[in-house]
């Protein structure tokens, strides 16, 4: 490297990253290799090589020993790998310093005292830590909630000054306290979420499961299992019903323990991650994750989202190696292994090696539960294999109760595949049947309905289920794109535009959607507008060949002509 790139380098360096120099001494320790190293970690950070950008990060004492920014992308680093340990021996050598004192790191040292028990040390670290965060940040967040809960360890009671200023975040946390307090308004906490349509119930059902049975409710726990459809459940879900069917109640409290502020304390950070995963921010979801598995590696579910950042990031390897730390010997956590590497292969290899691979390991499995069977036929339906995933349906149906709503579920499922292969007169039979089940479910009504209009066939009646299921679902893009081509359909172009325009702004990537509302477009004499948004679909990933010539005759000819 010439002197003169040294210096671009260097400067590069200096001004990117901010670091700030409080002695003239501090800009000598930035030699060329130094900032070689510095610079090759961060690029292999950025590239999410975590053991690399580890390996330069360690290369440098005296940058680790001076330097706040050098120190919290290498605590950072730490995190990722794994070495929480390490990280917070780091820290405490740090300790009195003054450029270790920031927000990470005295997040660890609270950690490493709760994991120690050692409360007055938490006490200590919680009070330095809510100095190291902004109002509306997440680091406020964490350090207003984990206050509360310490407050809660060390007086065995819940604050009188606790808010619900975090909306949801705030509830779940509510019902975990007073589940380590053992108060019966656990129960109904955990039940007011799992009833939640905002929160989604699937995770908090092993919670709440997980405190009856510390209660001694066997018989309550059962029997609510009974009521849950399970076949659409998380792997968490899948997993607690196994355990319950096989009456290993242990295994909830090996697996988490509300008494346990490790196991509490580890699923707040759980639900950190799975925020900054939602948001898209995978690295900080990880980092949240390796502290929560640090405080209770017992809970391999929370694995599955740290193997589901990796292959967000197409860092499939790493992902792999993760979901094969699923215990083959654990039926449901190896079925989950399998349709994951199935998705990896299907994006390294193509569809026909992925569905060559989940077939042959299917057939592998000896006696497969119903939930297994009917995760198989959806999976077949993905891949286009619509006869094979109605035999997987029919299996499924069979071992079902016919009055049942799973039941209901699998006949619109299995009346989609009949629809897909252009058996139209099976496939209302299904959703039919369904509907007589669940007559308001608005899913299937919008399948159905959508359908009929397809068909011109018994327009009013579709009508009808569409009004229905928009009156339960008004935010839905996919309802809203039905009714407004139903108001298409019957001449009513305005109120087709309302409707048609909602629906591209909730899901502007979706081809049908812009095809639609092009349509809708042209019919008001913006053909302008029209040609933009049947354009955009040619651009969007998921239009299929047949819509891309029936696109391309339209921008030819117009629609008329076609």
């Amino acid at each position: 490297m010439s002197k003169i790139c040294n210096i671009i380098f260097f400067c590069f360096i200096f001004f990117y990253q901010n670091i700030s120099y409080s002695k003239k001494s501090d800009l000598i320790k930035f030699d060329e290799k130094n900032v070689y190293n510095y610079f090759s970690a961060l690029v292999s950070s950025n590239n999410n090589q975590n053991q690399k950008s580890l390996k330069f990060f360690n290369s440098s004492k005296k940058l680790k020993e001076s330097h706040q920014s050098y120190i919290k992308k290498y605590l950072f680093s730490l995190i990722l790998n794994g070495k929480v340990d390490r990280a917070i021996n780091e820290i405490k050598s740090l300790e009195n310093k003054n450029f270790s004192v920031f927000f990470e790191a005295q997040l660890l040292l609270v950690l490493d005292s709760i994991n120690r028990n050692d409360q007055k040390r938490v006490s200590f670290y919680i009070e330095s830590l809510k100095k190291h965060q902004d109002e509306g940040t997440f680091e406020y967040i964490i350090s207003k909630e984990l206050s509360e809960y310490i407050y809660v360890f060390n007086n065995n009671k819940i604050s009188n000054n606790l808010s619900d200023e975090f909306g949801n975040l705030s509830l779940i946390n509510h019902a975990f306290r007073n589940c380590y307090l053992g108060n019966t308004k656990a129960e109904t906490l955990f039940l007011n979420l799992i009833n939640s349509e905002e929160i989604g119930y699937s995770r908090y059902v092993f919670f709440y499961i997980n405190f009856l049975l510390n209660q001694q409710k066997f018989l309550e726990a059962e029997n609510f299992y009974k009521n849950i459809n399970y076949l659409n459940s998380t792997l968490l879900v899948a997993q607690s019903k196994k355990w319950i069917e096989d009456k290993k109640y242990n295994s909830f409290k090996e697996t988490f323990s509300c008494q346990d502020p490790k196991d509490i304390i580890g699923e707040f950070l759980f639900l950190i991650a799975n925020l900054y995963s939602s948001e898209g921010f995978l690295k900080e979801s990880n980092f949240y994750l390796s502290l929560a598995n640090y405080l209770n590696p017992k809970f391999i579910f929370n694995s599955s989202l740290l193997a589901e950042n990796y292959y967000k990031n197409k860092n499939y390897n790493k992902s792999k190696k993760i979901l094969n730390n699923f215990n083959k010997n654990n039926t449901v956590y190896h079925w989950y292994k399998i349709k994951k590497f199935a998705e990896i292969i299907k994006k390294e290899k193509g569809s026909e090696e992925s569905l060559s691979y989940i077939r042959n390991e299917f057939n592998k499995i000896e006696n497969p539960s119903i939930k297994i069977i009917y995760d198989m036929a959806n999976t077949i339906k993905s891949f286009e294999e619509y006869e094979l995933s109605i035999e997987y349906y029919s299996e499924v149906l069979s071992l079902l109760d016919e009055k049942s709503l799973i039941y209901a579920d699998i006949l619109f499922r299995r009346g989609g595949s009949y629809e897909r292969l252009g058996e139209e007169k099976k496939s209302d039979e299904d959703m039919l049947m369904s509907l007589e089940i669940n007559p308001d479910e608005p899913y299937v009504l919008n399948y159905l309905a959508y359908s009929w209009l397809e068909r011109n066939y018994k327009v009013e009646t579709a009508m009808q289920m569409l009004i229905k299921a928009y009156n339960q679902r008004k935010n839905d893009p996919y309802i809203i794109d039905s009714i407004g081509w139903a108001y298409y359909l019957e001449g009513d172009y305005e109120k087709a535009e309302n409707f048609l325009r909602k629906a591209v702004q909730l899901m502007p990537s979706d081809p049908i959607v812009n095809d639609h509302y092009g349509d809708i477009l042209w019919k008001l004499g913006r053909k302008i507008q029209a040609k933009y948004f049947w354009e955009n679909v040619l651009t969007l990933k998921d239009t299929e060949d047949k819509m891309k010539e029936k696109i391309f005759k339209k921008l030819l000819k117009g629609p008329e002509k076609i």
